[in-house]
């Protein structure tokens, strides 16, 4: 199918090639529904503005939730992975988190090829000017080059494109999505006449060196693990495997940034608004942390056919000059030669509140936003919000139910969950500290939660609904083996001993085994052999493992999301006038005026809302309802 103007109508059209964009245009095709993806440069959809790497700490969940739900950030991640790691090992499994340093220039070759693949997604290159709006709706998109496509509902993923600015120092300031795309000023104007919220926020990324310029021998080399992947589905892997370096930026470093501080954008006056608390710049570092004598960098490669590096922890918005210099006083780039200055970017971005959790802009029927246009930051969250998007986007043009994961049910769930109904005052970024059921929401089980949720959706191919069912049923093989088994101990107590647990004297039930935190159901299984047919995957059995040593706390997280559920399925009327409700404290009817919760659950997660103005909520609710 071409896209072209004219008569054709879509019933998706998804503004914007990033990882939200790219998310929600898969997810709208694999439910179906006619989909067209319009971006400024087709050859970089999926395109890695910062840091080329997918997952870490909560964000590593997240990317194998999307992938779980039929998605392509792990498909592209594994194919063109270049050194994976398990994070936090030496931790509880709810922090596990996987992540993929990926070939900068392969990646979004990768995400390409597998839009497509998918039947029923066309691709259109062009910058978007402006929303066809009719009736109080939207009812399509229009380019600069006037082309027009019509359609019943639209995806608005415009990352930091609407009305971007590039800063490097307090005099250069370059309009910019991101080095070397211009911005959306058209469509970022016509957002602005609808009257709908907006607000500024600022991100920024680090410079990037010559890796033949650097010392490796000043550094510290740190391998990948030698097994690992995002995805449930992908088979292909990465094209090889590279180091990571670290280094230190120490007292000279900070001397310079200290400096130089007044030509920094950020400090210098440049910009006004706020960047991410959690991913801060260099400046930000110098100044928020006087006491802390050195800062971490890590030296990772941009891809197998380049010896670039990207400097990450060094963010700034200071001039190239200054960068060259502070550059200079970190051991082992004395001699670099910096390819690339680091720069912030300021960009709009619309407080997610005036989104209903299917991200329906709700003032405009026909639109929904995904990604850092709510205020997000980091590609696992806008592929997060994508998926959301675009499924949503293609139920409703199928006349068919919404879907909303729960916040027992995925990460996802939270992170859409915090967006519409606390909105942000930063650039919002997950971590496992959002999640109070973060024992359920593990990296290993993803497959579990939402694979059987993916193939009643319609997310899934044959091929892999057959893939969930083997998975599933391995799982269950894994269960029943861990409940059912008692080895004999002169089968188990040499591993015993090795892993520094007391031997046993008789049969015990593995499972009882296996609630020791040193006894790892993978050995025993390789060592004892009782697993050799059918074999087991080892995934399933770190599934099964992780249930049994963590059992107790998980059902005590399990019977609160209980609870918690049937708080939440009470729904509050959509046309309720929280203004006449005067049992509520003030804060809490102005708060929940402007969200419009959907359910008590909902509301009681609102800023601002006391445990005692829920409880008025509950009495008001009934008494108007008789």
């Amino acid at each position: 199918m071409t896209a072209s103007d004219g008569d054709h109508r879509f019933d998706v059209i998804v503004v914007g090639g990033g990882h939200a964009g790219c998310e929600a245009a898969n997810a709208a095709a694999r439910l179906g529904a006619d989909t067209l993806l319009v971006t400024g440069y087709l050859s970089r959809v999926g395109q890695m503005s910062c840091n080329p790497a997918v997952g870490g700490v909560a964000k590593g969940t997240v990317a194998r939730e999307v992938d779980a739900l039929g998605g392509i950030m792990g498909r592209a991640a594994d194919r063109t992975c270049l050194h994976f790691r398990m994070l936090n090992r030496s931790k509880g499994p709810a922090v596990w988190a996987p992540r993929a340093q990926c070939d900068r220039g392969l990646y979004p070759r990768a995400v390409r090829s597998l839009l497509e693949e998918r039947r029923g997604l066309a691709m259109y290159q062009g910058m978007v000017s402006s929303l066809i709006l009719e009736g109080g709706r939207v009812r399509g998109v229009e380019c600069t080059d006037d082309s027009r496509f019509r359609g019943r509902n639209v995806v608005l993923a415009t990352g930091t494109f609407l009305r971007g600015a590039m800063k490097m120092g307090t005099d250069r300031s370059i309009s910019g999505g991101r080095a070397g795309d211009a911005p959306s000023l058209e469509l970022a104007e016509q957002l602005l006449d609808l009257d709908l919220e907006v607000g500024r926020f600022k991100t920024g990324t680090p410079p990037r060196v010559d890796g033949r310029t650097v010392d490796r021998g000043a550094l510290e080399r740190q391998e990948g693990d030698h097994e690992g992947r995002i995805s449930h589905w992908e088979e292909r892997r990465g094209p090889g495997s590279r180091p990571c370096w670290i280094t230190w930026a120490g007292p000279e470093a900070r001397a310079v940034v200290e400096e130089n501080l007044e030509r920094s954008a950020m400090y210098g006056g440049a910009i006004g608004s706020k960047g991410p608390r959690y991913c801060p710049s260099i400046e930000d570092k110098v100044v928020k942390f006087p006491d802390t004598e050195r800062h971490q960098v890590f030296l990772e490669p941009e891809g197998l056919e380049t010896r670039e590096l990207y400097v990450n922890g060094l963010a700034t918005s200071l001039p190239p000059d200054v960068q060259r210099r502070f550059l200079r006083r970190v051991p082992g780039l004395e001699e670099a030669r910096m390819t690339q200055p680091g720069y912030a970017i300021e960009y709009d971005y619309f407080p997610p509140e005036q989104l209903d959790r299917t991200l329906r802009l709700e003032p405009l029927p026909g639109m929904y936003f995904a990604g850092q246009i709510n205020g997000t930051t980091g590609y696992e969250e806008a592929a997060a919000q994508g998926v959301v998007a675009g499924i949503n986007a293609a139920l409703d043009a199928a006349g068919r139910e919404p879907w909303v994961p729960a916040r027992d049910e995925a990460y996802i769930g939270v992170l859409v969950d915090d967006l519409v109904t606390k909105g942000v005052d930063e650039p919002y970024r997950l971590f496992t500290s959002r999640a109070e059921f973060r024992l359920l929401l593990r990296q290993d089980n993803c497959l579990q939660r939402l694979g059987t949720r993916a193939a009643e959706l319609g997310l899934l191919t044959d091929e892999e609904r057959r893939t969930l069912e083997d998975h599933l049923e391995d799982v269950e093989r894994a269960r029943a083996w861990a409940e059912d088994y008692s080895p004999e101990p002169e089968s188990v107590n040499g591993y015993l001993e090795e892993a520094g647990t007391s031997t046993v004297d008789q049969k015990r039930p593995l499972e009882e085994l296996a609630a020791r935190p040193q006894v790892s159901l993978t050995e025993i299984a390789a060592r004892d052999g009782s697993m050799e047919s059918p074999p087991v995957s080892e995934e399933a059995l770190t599934v099964v493992e992780m249930e049994i040593k963590y059992a107790g706390y998980i059902e005590k997280e399990r019977e609160r999301a209980r609870r918690l559920k049937e708080r939440e399925e009470m729904e509050l009327p959509p046309d309720a006038d929280y203004g006449e409700m005067e049992s509520l404290s003030t804060e809490s009817r102005e708060k929940l005026e402007r969200v419009r919760p959907e359910t008590l659950g909902q509301a009681g997660r609102i800023p601002g809302v006391s445990p005692a103005d829920l409880q008025s909520l509950l009495v008001e609710v009934k008494k108007r309802r008789g």
